[in-house]
C-alpha cells in the first residue's frame, strides 16, 4: 500500500456530491516548493492534488474555503490523458483517508503570526481528539515506588 501526505492550501472551496448514495468531498490541494536555480534565482514549483474524501462525515465541508491550509493522508493515484490538441497530460488524485484543518487567510487579509512569510491563523481541526493520560498532579502512585 502506497499512503500520500500533503499539507497545502486549498485552491477552491470544496464541492459536496452523492455518487450512488454515497457521499464525496471533492477539492483540490496546492503545495509550492520554493528552490533556486542554477543562476541563483528563486523559483516557484506548485503541484495540485486533486482530492475525493469518500465520507458520511460531511459537517467538515463548510470549513474547506479556498486558501484553506490542510493535512491530507490518503492513497494516491496519477491519471494520465490526452488533451483535445493531442498532449499528453498526467494529474494526481489522492483518495482520503484523513484531514485536518490546520489554518485559514484571516478576513482582512494579515495573519497573526507572519514569522514564516504566511499569513494564517489557527482554525479548528476537524479531527479526532487525542486520548491523553493523567497529568502529573493526578498521578495516585508514590514516584518513590518505581519497580526499578
Amino acid at each position: 500500500m502506497i499512503k500520500l501526505q500533503v499539507i497545502g492550501n486549498l485552491g477552491k472551496d470544496a464541492i459536496v456530491n452523492n455518487v450512488n448514495g454515497k457521499n464525496v468531498i471533492n477539492f483540490t490541494v496546492a503545495h509550492t516548493e520554493r528552490y533556486k536555480d542554477a543562476q541563483g534565482n528563486q523559483k516557484d514549483k506548485t503541484t495540485w492534488v486533486d482530492c475525493s474524501y469518500w465520507t458520511d462525515r460531511t459537517a467538515v465541508a463548510p470549513y474547506l474555503k479556498k486558501g484553506t491550509q490542510v493535512f491530507v493522508e490518503g492513497q494516491p493515484d496519477v491519471r494520465t490523458y490526452t488533451t483535445q490538441d493531442g498532449r499528453n497530460g498526467a494529474t494526481l488524485s489522492l483518495r482520503i483517508a484523513s484531514v485536518q484543518l490546520l489554518g485559514s487567510k484571516s478576513a482582512d487579509g494579515s495573519g497573526g503570526n507572519n514569522e514564516g512569510g504566511s499569513n494564517y491563523q489557527s482554525a479548528p481541526a476537524y479531527a479526532q481528539p487525542a486520548t491523553t493520560g493523567p497529568s502529573a498532579g493526578e498521578l495516585t502512585e508514590p514516584l518513590d515506588d518505581l519497580p526499578f
